[in-house]
């Protein structure tokens, strides 16, 4: 499933660099790759999203109808995908095994560890051809786009919100279960929201990782540096 994703990623970057006259000229190969995964596209009846594959196909068709075949054999949890089971079972093991070499911070995931490196190479690959905006996530460009089309395609099954993306809904999922996956590797508190994890682990590691361009001060969270700046500007 990782690797339809990874699939996926590049067409709609490639839409992206289209639209932005940015992709270079394509060979007659190039075309002829293109004519035939256009012969092997699969269209969802639900919401007309097309996928490469027929098991791409399959895995998508989980967001409407809420199958989720693979099951933590540890608490239960269920998940569409077999990788989201595997990065779930992380949550159980605490186990850290990416490092950044720049601060030496540990994530649970390859993934989280390559979106952190771009904190401090400042990178944004991924621009909105609507207005402009940048982004360093994929996911936060993808999401973005809906702003603009307005598009709404997961829905919890619960209470009949929808939301942007999976990830949105699987956080909002939450609020109904109850559940905590992410837990504080110094005092054991657990959170709902990885965001919230991360805050709370600086009142341990005492990390400040939000820096004032203008006196150079450090600080631990965004709104405090949001408020520092502001007095700045009144003065």
């Amino acid at each position: 499933s990782e690797l339809i994703e990874d699939n996926e990623e590049k067409e709609e970057l490639s839409e992206v660099e289209e639209k932005n006259h940015v992709r270079s000229a394509e060979n007659p190969k190039q075309k002829d790759l293109k004519k035939r995964r256009a012969k092997k596209s699969f269209t969802c009846t639900q919401c007309g999203k097309s996928l490469t594959s027929k098991h791409g196909l399959d895995v998508h068709m989980r967001v409407h109808t809420g199958e989720k075949p693979f099951t933590c054999d540890q608490c239960g949890k269920s998940f569409s995908q077999s990788s989201s089971l595997k990065d779930h079972m992380n949550n159980h093991t605490g186990e850290k095994l990416y490092s950044c070499d720049q601060c030496g911070k540990t994530f649970l995931r390859a993934s989280e560890l390559k979106q952190h490196l771009r904190v401090h190479t400042k990178e944004k690959l991924y621009s909105c051809y609507l207005c402009g905006k940048s982004f360093s996530r994929f996911s936060t460009w993808k999401e973005h786009q809906k702003i603009h089309t307005g598009v709404r395609e997961y829905m919890c099954f619960e209470c009949e919100n929808t939301f942007t993306s999976a990830s949105r809904l699987k956080r909002h999922e939450r609020i109904h279960t109850g559940e905590k996956p992410y837990k504080c590797s110094h005092c054991d508190k657990r959170f709902s929201r990885s965001g919230t994890l991360k805050t709370h682990e600086r009142i341990h590691t005492g990390e400040k990782p939000y820096h004032c361009t203008a006196c150079g001060k450090c600080f631990k969270h965004s709104s405090s540096l949001h408020s520092h700046t502001k007095n700045l500007h009144s003065k």
